[in-house]
């Protein structure tokens, strides 16, 4: 199948599949003699692979790893397992920060009462004093 026809079939982009050739996420593909890639159905099966780690917030070096692992499917999941447990993690303590975040906005905008003088205004008193931030 062309490029065009394995993009639609994994829920990407053209320019996704090149990118993710280019990157070494997918093989580069044979071409036909007018030159166009012609792609297998295990392309769209790794496409849409990697559309969904991406999906759960995997990067692109992770995706490579897992993608190595699951290419080694006799071996223990402990790896798989592993991986995903410390993204599982990295994710909670961006959400820790994430609400530390919120809670800090919302602080500031309910403090402000959204009118007068830009020197009266809390969010920039805030924002300057260092102890309070």
């Amino acid at each position: 199948m062309q490029i065009g026809q394995i993009a639609k079939r994994a829920g990407v982009a053209i320019d996704t599949v090149r990118y993710y050739e280019r990157h070494g996420l997918l093989r580069s593909p044979a071409r036909q003699p007018s030159g166009y890639r012609l792609y297998e159905e295990q392309d769209v099966e790794r496409l849409r692979f990697i559309r969904r780690a991406k999906s759960l917030g995997f990067t692109l070096n992770e995706i490579q790893e897992l993608l190595a692992l699951s290419g080694r499917r006799e071996q223990d999941m402990a790896g798989l397992k592993a991986a995903a447990a410390e993204k599982l993690a990295d994710v909670e303590h961006r959400l820790g920060e994430l609400t530390r975040i919120r809670d800090g906005l919302q602080t500031l905008v309910a403090s402000c009462p959204g009118h007068g003088q830009l020197d009266r205004c809390p969010i920039l008193a805030a924002l300057a004093n260092e102890e309070e931030a």
